[in-house]
């Protein structure tokens, strides 16, 4: 994205219109750059309502991402957290797990108004649209080693699905492994890696994308049924949201570093959009499995009870029986 789209952007509100002039003269750009910004900006997903003789509107008023709002919003949490606001990057978990291995501390946080190359699980392509989404990684410093992180990902759904409903959304809940879903449609995803030796510790990236405002050409886009926070809460501070988040996180965390998992299973069924719900389990290989799920265990692996009997996975595809979900 040009680096003037963002400058150009921010300058526009849904209360009044605002020339190309004006912002050209403000930011000492020409007309042609400010109109290239424009529609460069309505092309990544933003609304953006033009109309000859007075120029630019944004169809809805829009809190653009910003640090220090981020850090007011934590209040006594702030102290835990190291908060960093940028326009544009690749995908922040790949800056954070640069970070990490220079040795940045735990809590260091960076969110981005556009990621160019974000990824979801199995490698999969995150849509972020411009101003449309919550998209941040978390650096975790934990003294255990990989296979002690079973479950980390249903922890970090909860605490997303704990801020989520905190907005007013109170029918969100977490699809085993790592995604929140709202009647079936997916809200969010968590993708978690991690450097360190299989017996800690470890330098674990928390990377969370949240749909906030999802145009409906950008929904066409995304390979399965999507919504997003604006159509069930209204406008959603995307600063605030972000705050919560990290705020729930910090208790759990806490937790699941002393004691990993366990404790946090039980309250995990209450959220699980999956409990008791018959599925259809792909495994790596392709092979399906069928079943009723059961629950998940003290290390998060999801129980399906099938034909032949429980069966635990701590991997593969799950989807409703009869739908894409």
């Amino acid at each position: 994205m040009n680096p003037h789209t963002l400058a150009i952007v921010r300058r526009l509100r849904a209360s009044a219109f605002v020339s190309g002039e004006a912002i050209a003269a403000e930011l000492g750009v020409t007309r042609a750059t400010v109109w290239n910004g424009i529609r460069e900006a309505i092309g990544a997903g933003l609304p953006v309502e033009k109309v000859r003789g007075l120029g630019y509107r944004l169809a809805h008023e829009h809190a653009w991402l910003d640090a220090e709002a981020i850090r007011r919003a934590l209040g006594v949490e702030a102290s835990r957290y190291t908060v960093e606001v940028v326009d544009q990057t690749g995908s922040t978990n790949t800056d954070v797990l640069a970070a990490a291995a220079s040795g940045a501390p735990s809590g260091l946080v960076r969110a981005a108004e556009v990621q160019t190359g974000g990824r979801g699980r199995r490698g999969r392509q995150w849509i972020n649209p411009l101003g449309g989404a919550l998209t941040f990684s978390l650096l975790w410093r934990s003294d255990r080693g990989a296979a002690a992180l079973s479950g980390l990902s249903l922890a970090v759904g909860m605490a997303c699905a704990r801020a989520v409903a905190a907005q007013g959304v109170t029918d969100v809940g977490v699809k085993w492994p790592n995604d929140l879903q709202i009647a079936g449609r997916k809200l969010g995803g968590i993708l978690i890696e991690l450097q360190g030796d299989a017996l800690g510790p470890s330098a674990v990236v928390i990377g969370i994308g949240l749909n906030v405002r999802l145009p409906e050409p950008v929904r066409d886009t995304v390979g399965q049924p999507a919504t997003d926070l604006a159509s069930r809460a209204g406008a959603v501070d995307r600063n605030a949201l972000l705050a919560c988040v990290l705020t729930q996180l910090s208790a759990d965390l806490d937790r699941f570093d002393a004691e990993g998992f366990a404790p946090l299973a039980s309250e995990f069924q209450a959220w699980h959009v999956l409990q008791g719900r018959p599925v259809r389990v792909s495994l790596p290989d392709g092979t399906p499995v069928e079943g009723e799920v059961e629950g998940v265990d003290a290390d998060g692996a999801l129980l399906v009870t099938t034909a032949q009997g429980r069966r635990r996975f701590h991997g593969g595809e799950v989807s409703v029986r009869g739908t894409a979900a």
